[in-house]
């Protein structure tokens, strides 16, 4: 994280200062009109189960949920609001319910912004370099959470092998994924004694589904870019609409975000403004765009086999006439 607070010359501090004000309204608003739309969606799934106009509301439902992670991301960096307990306290409702610990959470995405695609210390780039196969079967949710529930259950048996946990945070670490486990005994407990399937119908089975979704975010954002210690080499904003960019909680600004993570979610607009004013952020992409390219790329190569400081997924219209132009 050293690059995005050595950039002083992208924005003036007074005006940095201005944007990393808080706002609550701003964050219940956000928060509010997410889970809203969940509920909504989730009781017309409630009701209309076994109709037709079920499958679009199952997908829309899982979808909805699945992008709560953008939730958890920003409760995570203490934006939303200004006092410390309502980040932490929906938080961790999220993190229960996307089966994504918030402690954990936090602990790996801090390594992620302070060692951004450092392959040894990024918390968010832990693996093994992309294979075509690997890479699709990342997209499409099936190593994702198989991953997800894996290192769950080996927290919860007291393994911890992440090199960017430290190891007075492994008693942390251990305990939350235990609490979230017995929480889930409890669901399901629950769920036989009274013999439904809420659990699975409204929560379960359209965030599963759905993941390759929210996969085009997730895995757009560095891959493909350079791995060197330089904000607007090894991250990517994301092209979208407006939908798109509420449904993100904005995070398509992702290069404002890494130069500057302190500015809060709805502010991001504008520091992508200033940023694009002083020549930033030329690798931006749309979503589409992306996964046409990276693919391409894939069948041709490993990931291992491109240039490790080299930025060999890149935008294939204006963006990139605009990059070979300076």
């Amino acid at each position: 994280m050293q690059t995005s607070f050595t950039r002083r010359d992208l924005i003036a501090p007074a005006r940095l200062r201005a944007l990393m004000q808080r706002s609550d309204l701003a964050g219940a608003l956000q928060l509010g009109s997410h889970l809203g739309a969940i509920a909504v969606t989730g009781t017309a799934l409630w009701l209309s189960w076994g109709s037709a106009l079920a499958v679009p509301l199952f997908l829309v439902h899982g979808v909805l949920i699945n992008f709560l992670y953008a939730a958890q991301h920003e409760l995570s960096h203490a934006t939303p609001f200004r006092a410390k307990w309502p980040n932490e306290f929906f938080g961790r409702l999220i993190g229960f319910a996307m089966l994504f610990p918030r402690d954990f959470d936090k602990i790996q995405h801090a390594a992620h912004h302070q060692w951004t695609q450092d392959w040894d210390k990024d918390g968010e780039l832990v693996r093994d370099p992309y294979t075509l196969t690997s890479y699709l079967l990342w997209l499409s949710g099936i190593t994702y959470w198989t991953s997800r529930v894996t290192r769950l259950l080996r927290f919860a048996r007291g393994e911890v092998p992440e090199p960017y946990v430290r190891p007075d945070q492994h008693v942390l670490v251990v305990a939350e994924a235990r609490w979230h486990l017995a929480g889930y005994a409890l669901i399901a407990a629950l769920s036989l004694i009274f013999q439904s399937g809420a659990a699975v119908m409204l929560w379960l089975a359209p965030m599963l589904v759905t993941k390759p979704v929210h996969q085009l975010q997730n895995t757009i954002e560095h891959l493909g870019l350079s791995h060197e210690d330089d904000i607007l080499r090894n991250t990517r904003s994301t092209r979208a609409n407006a939908l798109m960019r509420w449904l993100c909680w904005q995070m398509p600004y992702h290069t404002a975000h890494h130069a500057f993570p302190s500015v809060p979610f709805w502010r991001l607009r504008a520091l992508d403004a200033e940023l694009k004013g002083r020549g930033a952020e030329p690798y931006a992409m749309g979503w589409i765009e992306f996964q046409v390219a990276v693919i391409r790329k894939l069948a041709q190569k490993d990931e291992s086999r491109y240039p490790y400081d080299e930025v060999w997924v890149v935008p294939t219209r204006g963006g990139l006439r605009r990059l070979e132009a300076a």
